[in-house]
């Protein structure tokens, strides 16, 4: 009999569950207090501005104030929730630590951490530098998100639950799915040797994360751009030419704002709520007929 009545108990709970299935209500992330690294430019930028525009509260960081300044100004224009901008240099533990600790001052809970900062380097095979080439690489692209995520575990498990958990996205690359260093968008003779496998060590941690966080109410999950125009793609295509990499995307096109910030919403939306560990690839499917094209494409 109690396993009839539990059974009952369960589909009444579904029916309820199921009489709210609006788009307004699935994607919703109306006064959310979400913080973006990274967020002065690019990828940052565009993720920031779907949140803005969508009535969370945004918070962007990265290095640059002027830059920052640009941006807060630009993303208000479309914003219907609060944009801010905190300075920060996340390529250390005492920056990361410098961050959260400024944020802290501002608030006291965290719905959504986007761990956007990254950079990357080109240089010889046979002469790549250790410092600028492969320790700053990691520390920016990896380790940021290690002590970003720890350092504010608290704010984020704070008044989560399953139904609505916290969420941590985490921005990798294509790149760390194709191990081709050497593209047109490097230049001659130059590879991002350090670049792909740091984003591939952002696939790991982010499973790593999920399966740590997944029990505290926390989601993680990676975002995995392809070629979306930037400072950081600028070169290549300038010297490459666009045209080269349009005709390889079988979409026809580079990826856009919308694309960007509409995967994000949904990573951070009660649509996901049930997704966790998830490496998601967007990159129009130029993967299928470009190896090696789509490095170092993000920011």
């Amino acid at each position: 009999m109690a396993s009839g009545i539990q059974a009952l108990d369960f589909r009444a709970q579904t029916l309820t569950f199921f009489l709210d299935l609006k788009i307004s209500s699935l994607f919703n992330v109306k006064g959310k207090t979400v913080l973006v690294t990274g967020g002065g430019s690019g990828i940052g930028k565009m993720i920031a501005a779907g949140f803005a525009q969508n009535g969370a509260n945004v918070y962007i960081a990265a290095r640059k104030e002027k830059q920052l300044q640009e941006a807060a100004a630009d993303i208000k224009k479309g914003a219907t929730g609060n944009v801010n901008y905190i300075v920060a240099n996340v390529s250390s533990k005492a920056g990361c630590d410098a961050l959260i600790q400024e944020f802290r001052k501002r608030e006291s809970k965290l719905h959504v951490l986007v761990n956007n900062s990254g950079v990357t380097w080109g240089g010889p095979y046979d002469d790549f530098p250790e410092e600028k080439g492969w320790d700053n690489i990691f520390n920016v692209n990896v380790k940021s998100i290690f002590y970003m995520t720890a350092g504010l575990t608290d704010l984020l498990t704070k008044d989560a639950n399953n139904v609505d958990p916290a969420r941590v996205i985490n921005i990798s690359s294509t790149s760390s799915v194709d191990p081709a260093c050497e593209s047109p968008l490097s230049d001659a003779g130059n590879g991002t040797w350090s670049y792909q496998p740091s984003k591939a060590a952002v696939n790991h941690l982010t499973s790593a994360l999920a399966l740590k966080l997944g029990p505290h109410h926390v989601t993680v999950n990676a975002i995995l751009p392809g070629l979306f125009p930037s400072k950081m793609t600028a070169f290549g295509l300038r010297t490459a030419g666009e045209e080269i990499f349009e005709s390889v995307q079988p979409t026809g096109r580079f990826g856009r704002p919308e694309d960007m910030a509409g995967l994000a919403l949904f990573l951070a939306s009660p649509a996901s709520a049930h997704v966790t560990g998830t490496h998601t690839i967007i990159d129009g499917g130029a993967r299928y007929n470009s190896p090696g094209i789509t490095a170092s494409t993000k920011l």
